[in-house]
């Protein structure tokens, strides 16, 4: 193997990496750093400083490699996401692909975070083009709605997000999807109920959304996305009614 001048090893010739098995916990503390606690009151703290802007070449293999391994994802399933095989996809070395992403599940979690941007951008943008659904600012409508297009995205990447459930499942919590979609959900319940608990709510509405729960609903127990969407509509219409367990909702009159 070739020495560059000063020592470097060439990128494309890193057969190794210091983020080689690296486990669960430390992956953790690399997120907590990221994201202090949060007083109580605040909802999900954001990252003490705001990372430097990235440079356009390293935008670039970023772009790429994600390209590379949604395509990788497409042909072989999550266990076609090695670094080794998405750096050569991408034609970059792979030392590239571990000090950007560290291994494979810090892949995964970038697929996913880039998944979940594309997804609420083009929620958005549907629900405010001229004539489309949800334009009448109903919150309850909006959260529906909402709920039901995260129950096509899970199912959708349910193999995916099974694999991140596993190699991480407390890192669910830290990441910015489940967090910006936690923020939406607790902003529309708080429009629809003032007085509810919508951090709490936000949480409680997510986890009928756990990957491996809706593995187990949809694949062991034959619910289609239509019983999951309709089951979310009863909670939300419950949050609307302002039923807790010291108010039962109202009888007929």
């Amino acid at each position: 193997m070739g020495v560059l001048r000063g020592g470097s090893v060439p990128d494309r010739q890193a057969e190794s990496s210091p983020f080689d098995g690296i486990d669960d916990k430390r992956r953790l503390l690399r997120f907590a750093r990221r994201f202090p606690p949060r007083r109580a009151g605040e909802g999900y703290a954001r990252p003490v400083s705001a990372a430097p802007p990235e440079r356009a070449d390293a935008a670039r293999n970023r772009r790429r490699i994600l390209d590379a391994a949604a395509r990788l994802l497409a042909e072989r399933g999550p266990t076609g996401l090695a670094p080794d095989a998405v750096a050569r996809e991408a034609n970059v070395g792979v030392g590239t692909v571990y000090r950007r992403f560290g291994d494979r599940a810090g892949l995964v979690f970038a697929l996913l975070e880039d998944r979940d941007a594309r997804f609420r951008a083009g929620f958005d943008a549907t629900r405010t083009a001229g004539g489309g659904k949800g334009t009448d600012g109903d919150p309850r409508t909006r959260l529906r709605e909402f709920l039901h297009a995260l129950v096509d995205l899970v199912v959708d990447h349910l193999d995916l997000l099974l694999v991140a459930e596993s190699a991480s499942p407390e890192a669910r919590y830290a990441g910015r999807p489940y967090r910006e979609q936690h923020a939406r959900i607790r902003e529309l319940i708080t429009a629809i109920a003032p007085d509810a608990d919508a951090e709490y709510l936000a949480d409680a509405l997510l986890a009928t959304l756990a990957p491996g729960l809706v593995a187990h609903r949809v694949r062991e127990r034959g619910f289609d996305p239509s019983r999951l969407k309709a089951g979310l509509d009863t909670l939300v219409g419950g949050i609307a009614a302002g039923v807790t367990p010291d108010r039962e909702p109202p009888g007929p009159p």
